[in-house]
């Protein structure tokens, strides 16, 4: 049945376009709890406290949950199988007295999990019991269905704080025998707290990597302490920084937008630091949020603007080979690279900070002696010479960064951005004359 999303075929033929371009798709698969039931059931549950979810306020109180999943639109297409209270843990709403309260099911279990909240098995809605068998088999039946139906490539698992812990290991292990490869896979686990992520790393057997939620708050403190924060420390206690393999690194996403639940939203003047942190550097996979690249109209946040593009055009034309820091300053941090692009050796250098103004000597490579480099995000006009040691003295705006390299790579991504410019111009008019076309026809 249609969502608010689309329809299945939608759904498909999106998938199937992103493939076609040579990007890969991954699903957005959220095992934790359900919502929305069909109908209730009345059983007797344990009222837990909610800041405290292994102490006990009420024993075996009778209540009416929204528990029994019977899917009557589906008419037993897929699947005839109904989902009851015997499938969950436990749900936070008694229909019976209206009451917002978190109740343990009877003879169920919280999980060894997140501790916070002493422990946080429990989220929200109708959270799924994975010591059932049941429960088990539909959700292996679901993930063999899925993949057979939308050839995904991989996979973020959302809310992995709140499940088992080694759960996925066995259901990312038959989803690689039925793809026939190693998925990339990515978990949500919103903690800032380094020893929790790398825990759950080495307690779920390595098979997932990690968002690194402690990076991004690092970057929220850097854009908002008045230049107070100290940039050399940007990369302490990050995932990145000691898991550099299992590191999904970010800048913001749809949680940390402002009015979200986890709203911690990385000011817009500081944006192109960010970025540079994660998409010009060697370690983690980085990740660019679609209302950074397009902007959240509704909300009246702008793009971060053609520089971010420009940073991603670089990220995917070049094979980075070497890195030297320059985190040498409180206010003022820099690092150099030498990398391949378009199968030239060449480098670069990267200088940016949270406060104002400076400069700092940094040494590309000695085979770049002489070579001129531009500031590719254009915030400086000058042309810069390296010296025998193939270094020279990089300068930086107030607030501000500047990428440097060679002036021929900037003409190259010069003409591709022009190109990209007049391809999004097009692709403007069409869709202005379809609208157009599509009123007429309404008419």
């Amino acid at each position: 049945m249609a969502t608010k999303y689309g329809t299945k075929e939608e759904y498909l033929e999106l998938i199937r376009t992103l493939q076609a371009s040579g990007i890969e798709a991954y699903a957005d698969i959220v095992f934790n709890h359900m919502m929305g039931a069909d109908e209730t059931e009345v059983i007797t549950a344990n009222v837990k406290a909610w800041d405290n979810r292994l102490y006990e306020m009420v024993n075996s109180k009778e209540v009416e949950v929204w528990t029994k999943f019977t899917f009557p639109g589906r008419e037993g297409q897929y699947d005839d199988y109904q989902w009851t209270w015997k499938n969950f843990s436990g749900v936070d709403y008694d229909q019976r007295s209206g009451y917002h309260e978190i109740l343990q099911f009877p003879g169920k279990n919280w999980k060894d999990v997140d501790d916070e909240n002493v422990n946080y098995d429990y989220l929200m809605g109708a959270d799924v019991d994975f010591d059932e068998p049941e429960t088990e088999a539909q959700l292996e039946k679901w993930g063999k269905w899925f993949f057979d139906t939308t050839n995904i490539d991989g996979f973020r698992l959302d809310a992995v704080k709140h499940i088992d812990f080694g759960y996925f290991q066995k259901w990312l292990k038959e989803r690689e025998k039925q793809m026939g490869k190693n998925p990339f896979v990515v978990g949500e686990y919103w903690s800032d707290n380094l020893d929790k992520l790398k825990s759950y790393i080495d307690r779920s057997g390595e098979v997932v990597q990690l968002f690194d939620v402690p990076l991004h708050f690092n970057f929220y403190q850097a854009a908002t302490s008045g230049g107070n924060y100290d940039m050399r420390r940007i990369f302490d206690n990050t995932l990145v920084k000691s898991r550099a393999s299992h590191a999904v690194t970010f800048v913001d996403n749809h949680d940390t937008q402002e009015g979200q639940s986890l709203q911690s939203w990385i000011p817009g003047w500081f944006k192109e630091q960010a970025y540079s942190l994660i998409l010009l550097r060697q370690q983690g996979t980085p990740t660019v949020f679609w209302g950074d690249l397009y902007g959240i109209p509704e909300r009246g946040v702008d793009p971060v603007g053609f520089n971010l593009r420009r940073m991603m055009q670089l990220r995917s034309r070049i094979e980075i080979l070497s890195e030297y820091d320059y985190f040498d300053h409180h206010d003022v941090i820099g690092w150099t690279n030498t990398m391949n692009f378009d199968g030239k050796k060449t480098g670069m250098a990267t200088i940016l900070t949270n406060a104002t103004y400076g400069s700092k000597y940094m040494v590309v490579d000695p085979e770049q002696a002489g070579k001129s480099y531009v500031d590719l995000l254009g915030h400086r006009m000058e042309t810069l010479r390296l010296d025998g040691k193939g270094g020279t003295t990089f300068p930086v705006n107030d607030g501000s960064i500047s990428v440097w390299v060679e002036k021929s790579v900037a003409l190259k991504l010069e003409t591709v951005s022009t190109q990209l410019a007049s391809l999004a111009t097009e692709i403007e008019s069409v869709v202005a004359q379809l609208a157009e076309m599509a009123e007429l026809l309404r008419g």
